[in-house]
């Protein structure tokens, strides 16, 4: 079992910058993929950004605003989150993937909120 908590939500007016971190714990192993989805309102989950050993990849809506970034040896992963905007509302996920148990973890989620 891996556990993962998230940090660094909040609220922010537009134009403006957090961080989010996620700490992964527990039976961690080999970790392929570590990365980040979002929900808001009314809105199915998507994919904002992920970290492997393949490379970053980035949901076109965040390119050029947001960056992902990984600390291996501490199992931790970070979003830096660069000129919000009101549509980044949402709750923010932190999951990895875990290749000794071939699934996806989930953290319970911070709440990011941009006001205009």
């Amino acid at each position: 079992q891996i556990y993962l908590f998230e940090s660094g939500g909040g609220e922010m007016q537009a134009g403006g910058s957090l961080m989010l971190s996620c700490a992964a714990s527990g039976r961690i192993g080999s970790l392929s993929v570590m990365g980040w989805h979002r929900q808001a309102p009314g809105k199915t989950r998507e994919l904002v950004a992920t970290i492997g050993d393949g490379g970053t990849n980035y949901a076109d809506s965040v390119k050029g605003r947001f960056t992902i970034s990984r600390d291996k040896p501490k199992d931790f992963v970070y979003l830096q989150m660069d000129s919000l905007r009101p549509d980044d509302t949402a709750v923010y996920y932190c999951f990895v993937f875990s290749d000794d148990d071939n699934r996806n973890y989930w953290g319970p989620g911070t709440q990011v909120t941009v006001s205009s």
